[in-house]
């Protein structure tokens, strides 16, 4: 027997339903509020909590003292909702770039006045910022967007996302995300690359001018120079003293130097590793 129309009804209603039930809900991005520290993967578009950040205590970055100062008074503003600038580190291998990001805001968050999210995105995955900031607008959580060892070729064009929302675009960036990011280029570019193309553009000011200016839209500039034999030993000294580790001060000062010439140069990372090798030495843990 042919149904009628409010039977037609009530079975289409109830198919619906069932499959409504089998359809699993999609999954929210992220709960901002599940951890301290997320990695950004575009590929799934998801944000992957860290539970426990590599991090060193600010007070044992030693030799950077101006530019630490710098940088943590202008993540205390942002974390106050006061005006605050994107920050590019920029400068030497191994003095502390990234630790001194993850060091501050370590620190801004340990007075627990404050709450900020440090979520780091890889070098390759700058094309897919857009849908990142789409999903960090959701939030009112403040937000500390970190790429570490930032730096474009010659024909990568995903340097345009970052352009656009760091000035410029017609969205820009979230009220709640500041971007700081570390690399060895002033300019984000090889030297080369920017006098060649000057040497051989039919307008050199303009062929490099594109992506130079990126580097022009952070407010801050903060630069990391190489580390002198009195710094690195300070740094040395500042690590043994903070791990407790029982040697004197002339038999430190000769390891380490030994372990510096080894290696062809001083620097907070060299530093570092020398520590950790002494230690692993010493048995301390």
């Amino acid at each position: 027997m042919a149904m009628n129309e409010k039977q037609l009804l009530v079975e289409l209603r109830r198919i619906a339903e069932a499959l409504e039930r089998l359809t699993p809900l999609p999954e929210s991005p992220v709960d901002l509020n599940s951890a301290d520290a997320f990695i950004w993967s575009a590929e799934t578009g998801r944000l992957l909590p860290v539970e426990r950040v590599n991090h060193v205590p600010l007070a044992l970055l030693h030799g950077i003292d101006h530019v630490r100062d710098i940088l943590v008074e202008n993540t205390l503003r942002f974390a106050r909702g006061l005006p605050a600038n994107n920050a590019l580190l920029w400068g030497a291998r191994g003095m502390g770039k990234s630790s001194l990001i993850k060091a501050t805001h370590a620190h801004v968050n340990a007075s627990k006045a404050y709450a900020l999210a440090l979520i780091e995105i890889h070098r390759e995955d700058v094309g897919s910022l857009p849908l990142l900031l789409t999903v960090l607008a959701e939030s009112r959580r403040r937000v500390i967007l970190f790429c570490d060892d930032l730096s474009f070729d010659k024909d990568d064009t995903s340097y345009k996302s970052l352009k656009a929302i760091l000035e410029g675009g017609i969205a820009g960036r979230p009220e709640n995300v500041i971007f700081y990011a570390t690399s060895n280029r002033r300019h984000l570019m090889p030297r080369d690359m920017v006098d060649n193309e000057r040497a051989t553009a039919i307008n050199p000011g303009e062929a490099v001018e594109e992506k130079v200016s990126l580097s022009d839209r952070f407010g801050l500039w903060l630069g990391f120079h190489s580390c002198s034999q009195e710094t690195y030993l300070t740094m040395i000294e500042a690590y043994a003293q903070a791990y407790k580790l029982k040697v004197t001060k002339t038999d430190l000062h000769a390891q380490a130097n030994e372990w510096a010439t080894t290696r062809g140069s001083r620097s907070g990372r060299v530093a570092w590793q020398f520590i950790q090798d002494l230690a692993g030495k010493l048995g301390k843990k």
